[in-house]
């Protein structure tokens, strides 16, 4: 029987082959412990906001660790959110978010466990302009002098003057300076000459109001018009909200309902923020209308003065304010590229 087992294993090669190989495998298990189990990896996520809660998508999200080899990129959704996955478990990390037009944020240190994932809160892109007039200068004065800076480079389209709006909803009040400033920027921009000379034709072609034809006509109208702007910018957007201590710009509201924006936006032209930072009646506003509608008098010709010109004017420019403030709230900031920063 010996012999015989003896002759299979040396007729049978595969056989011997494979037995061999079977208990090589169980000795050198004997012999060496099992490879423990590889840690599960973690990842990060999280949501990229600018300082208006309005998401940005399109920013570059990089992840570093204590080494080189733990290096990870990601770019954010049009949601704005984001996910870098197969982070080794340990630490530390720090997250890094850039985007066109905005200050880098970057993470604290961050320690992932096995499997876990991180979301981060509170990521808030400031805009370059505004950032720096919040963390370079030190008084209110220097940081509303650089909000003015950075508002007075608002145009939609890039052409047309878009100043008197903010879309920081803590911007420092503005000095007595500051108003001034705004206001004659905006009342002398050439844009504006434009703006004006353009309703000056459409008042020539109506015969409106009643000056001459031709040329002389043509000038008079637009010397009309442009003082009409000129004091009422003047004296709704500088001497009375220096007077009253009132704050001249739309304040962008940008959340909430579409019922809570298109109230705030009506309401604009009767109500205003104070320097004081609470919200009161707009007595700059609506004095400026009418002190404007009044001064018109003095060259509006005979046939077209009196009470009637005052409050016209004065009715027709609040209407203006109001739909401004609608526009300026469902539509002008997507148009004005400073202002919305890669944001839609």
């Amino acid at each position: 029987m010996l012999r015989f087992g003896a002759w299979y294993l040396i007729r049978k090669p595969p056989f011997l082959c494979v037995f061999i190989a079977f208990l090589s495998v169980a000795v050198s298990g004997a012999q060496e412990p099992a490879a423990p189990p590889q840690p599960q990896t973690g990842s990060v996520s999280g949501t990229v906001f600018d300082t208006n809660n309005d998401v940005v998508p399109g920013a570059s999200v990089s992840i570093d660790g204590p080494n080189s080899t733990q290096h990870r990129t990601a770019t954010s959704e049009d949601s704005g959110s984001f996910q870098v996955g197969a982070l080794p478990p340990g630490g530390p990390y720090r997250v890094t978010i850039t985007a066109n037009g905005f200050v880098t944020w970057v993470s604290p240190p961050l320690t992932i466990a096995p499997g876990e994932v991180e979301f981060l809160k509170d990521i808030r892109l400031e805009i370059v302009g505004a950032s720096t007039s919040v963390t370079v200068v030190s008084s209110s004065v220097e940081i509303a002098t650089e909000q003015v800076k950075v508002e007075e480079e608002q145009r939609v389209l890039g052409v047309i003057p878009n100043f008197y709006v903010v879309y920081d909803k803590d911007a420092a009040p503005l000095t007595t300076g500051l108003k001034f400033k705004l206001a004659l920027r905006a009342g002398t921009d050439p844009v504006t000459l434009l703006g004006v000379a353009f309703l000056s034709g459409i008042g020539q072609a109506g015969d409106s109001p009643d000056y001459r034809e031709g040329l002389i006509g043509y000038g008079q109208r637009f010397g009309a018009n442009f003082t009409d702007g000129f004091t009422d910018i003047m004296f709704g957007g500088a001497i009375l909200p220096s007077l009253l201590h009132q704050d001249p710009r739309y304040f962008y509201q940008g959340t909430g309902t579409k019922k809570s924006r298109a109230m705030h936006a009506l309401e604009s032209p009767f109500i205003c923020k104070g320097d004081n930072g609470k919200w009161q009646p707009n007595y700059s506003s609506v004095g400026g209308d009418v002190i404007s509608g009044a001064i018109s008098n003095a060259y509006y010709p005979d046939s077209n003065r009196g009470p009637g010109l005052v409050f016209e004017n004065a009715l027709i420019t609040t209407g203006g304010r109001m739909v401004n403030g609608l526009v300026q709230e469902f539509l002008l900031r997507k148009l004005t590229p400073s202002a919305r920063k890669n944001t839609n």
